[in-house]
């Protein structure tokens, strides 16, 4: 059992915030989860069960709450893109305090509504490599090899302590943990690899190993584009490594925006190859490739929508 406990929320207890809540709650943290009502139920009935052949299969009781009632030592933002605004309403700052706010969210414009609503010092930007999906409320199927946390050293001298700390908590939990030095760097090394992934997958409904094999020169040329994007805007991405991560990752995996696109959820498009167009048209680059991949599938769910 943990000795020095820390109280920890986590805001959207779905496939990434389902798993580190369960994880967290194993550890003998005090863990909140922050959902709607029917969630909220199932996990002060239930608690949170996950299947992991990393983390093996457990069950895991946790508190439950529609608002964040008191202070917490950190807040993990895990809810998707299209539902941050709303979510957001169920941690008051003044409730929060000084804790951390830790987003584990996709893309790279959530940063700044984060730090605007929040004690901007204590907003520390991380990302998350995992396969985790939630397939019923309280139920995680966590079934990636890996559970990845990346967290970026604050300018603030202040919020180090705090990160350290974060660090430690999180690898007690089981996740391997690195810290960066250079936030843009770190959010554009994920982005050039999700993004080419996610927009593939979900556009031709086939796993990683199929987009290899099958759409290899639209991959090609779409990491081209995307890594000409990010180091446009300051973050030195190498269009060979990104490659390699992509040649490396389980054939057999898929991304969370092509399992939302089976389940008929919102997608995260805006959040992932949106921010990428946004960023190429700020700093001028071309992607063409890219933009009618975007246009094509949001014409889809356009499509969709209106039957």
């Amino acid at each position: 059992m943990n000795t020095n406990p820390s109280t920890v929320a986590v805001l959207g207890p779905g496939g990434v915030g389902g798993l580190a809540a369960a994880l967290l709650a194993r550890a003998g943290h005090r863990v909140v989860c922050l959902a709607g009502p029917d969630t909220t139920q199932a996990l002060r009935t239930e608690g949170l069960t996950v299947r992991s052949n990393r983390f093996g299969d457990f069950t895991v009781p946790v508190k439950a709450d529609t608002q964040l009632r008191d202070q917490v030592d950190v807040c993990l933002v895990a809810v998707k893109e299209t539902a941050l605004s709303t979510a957001l309403n169920r941690v008051d700052p003044r409730v929060l305090g000084s804790g951390l706010v830790v987003p584990l969210l996709n893309g790279i414009d959530h940063l700044p509504p984060l730090r605007a609503r929040y004690r901007a010092e204590r907003v520390i930007a991380a990302t998350i490599k995992v396969e985790s999906t939630k397939v019923a409320p309280g139920r995680i199927e966590h079934t990636s090899p890996f559970a990845a946390i990346e967290l970026a050293v604050p300018v603030a001298p202040a919020a180090r302590a705090g990160l350290d700390h974060l660090a430690v908590l999180l690898e007690g939990a089981g996740f391997s943990v690195s810290l960066r030095r250079d936030e843009t760097a770190m959010l554009w090394d994920k982005l050039c690899f999700l993004a080419p992934m996610a927009l593939l997958t979900t556009r031709y409904g086939a796993t990683v190993g199929d987009v290899r094999a099958r759409c290899r020169p639209e991959l090609l040329t779409l990491i081209r584009e995307i890594t000409s994007v990010a180091r446009a805007a300051g973050g030195p991405v190498d269009a060979a490594r990104i490659l390699a991560m992509f040649d490396q990752a389980p054939a057999a995996m898929k991304s969370s925006m092509q399992r939302d696109a089976e389940a008929g959820r919102p997608l995260e498009l805006d959040a992932i190859g949106g921010s990428v167009l946004r960023a190429a048209e700020a700093h001028g680059v071309e992607t063409p490739t890219l933009a009618q991949i975007v246009t094509e599938l949001g014409a889809d769910l356009r499509g969709k929508a209106a039957r």
